[in-house]
């Protein structure tokens, strides 16, 4: 009798064993389960830890809730000024509701993946290219908003959403780097420009202390000199100014230097006698010409009759 009540129990501690272990499931921390028995949602949330079900009536699925990183693939598209780009993104999105991830999509992944694609091109035609090189911020909040709107019947939530490279046509590079290069040098000749004219104007009001006061050009030349001759030149080339010789010509006028002394009077030049008359030459009468005689007349030769 106690041998057959012994059987019995261990019979039943093995039946028991064999369904706690079929019906023991452990959800981890980052997890959260959803139980479908017979096919029906089970209001509660398993939460992490250690959990039981019915073997056979439930079933347990688990649902991540880390964010996800999904990379977008690059999409190709035409943007609104007509160039052609490929562009690639990243969304980061997680569960905030697992029953709505389990029974209101199939796959929510893949659903956002697909969404990712199809928004992304949308962005690319509706964006001209210099918002996708210079405004991706703003890019990628409209993206995350055309992302957010459906995915919130999911139960998921579109944390970030980044556009990573925006791929160009290589004719379009070589476009773009001529149109920098030339903005580049049209600043240059502007700074240029603009260092001349103050250079000008220091120029001016140095020429115009200098005139006011004439040994501040003396005092130039000389650190002018000063400094060629620190170059441990063997030829000293020495400029003579033209404002120095107007600084002596202005003392001059002024009476700092004694004035040439006028010219001697030189004597009148005596008035050259009169050229004694010459008488005219007697006219010469007019010779009549003689006509010439006529040459002789040639005489036939004389021979024999």
């Amino acid at each position: 009798m106690v041998e057959d009540l012994v059987v019995a129990a261990v019979g039943v501690a093995s039946a028991g064993a064999v369904y706690v272990m079929a019906a023991a499931r452990v959800v981890k921390q980052y997890e959260r389960g959803v139980v479908l028995r017979l096919g029906r949602l089970m209001p509660e949330i398993r939460p992490p830890g250690f959990t039981l079900v019915i073997p056979g009536v439930d079933r347990l699925r688990k649902v991540n809730m880390q964010i996800v990183t999904m990379p977008v693939p690059a999409q190709e598209g035409i943007t609104r000024d007509n160039v052609t780009v490929r562009v690639d993104a990243v969304v980061y999105f997680k569960v905030v509701n697992p029953a709505e991830a389990v029974i209101a999509v199939e796959d929510y992944r893949f659903a956002v993946s697909q969404m990712a694609q199809t928004s992304l091109r949308s962005i690319i035609g509706k964006s001209d290219l210099d918002d996708l090189l210079s405004n991706r911020e703003k890019l990628n909040q409209g993206l995350e908003l055309m992302l957010d709107s459906p995915a919130i019947g999911w139960g998921v939530q579109i944390d970030r959403v980044e556009i990573k490279d925006v791929s160009l046509p290589e004719t379009m590079k070589r476009s773009m780097s001529r149109q920098a290069e030339a903005e580049r040098e049209r600043r240059a000749r502007v700074i240029n420009a603009d260092a001349e004219l103050l250079a000008s104007k220091k120029l001016a009001e140095a020429a115009a202390t200098m005139a006011d006061q004439p040994s501040a050009l003396q005092l130039r030349l000389l650190q002018t000199v000063v400094a060629v001759a620190a170059e441990k030149n063997s030829t000293l080339v020495l400029p003579f100014p033209v404002e120095l010789l107007r600084f002596l010509e202005r003392s001059a006028q002024q009476g700092l230097v004694p004035p040439d002394p006028p010219p001697r009077a030189r004597p009148a030049a005596r008035e050259a006698p009169e050229a004694p008359e010459i008488p005219e030459a007697p006219e010469v009468p007019e010779v009549s010409e003689t006509p010439a005689p006529p040459p002789p007349e040639e005489l036939p030769p004389s021979g024999p009759a």
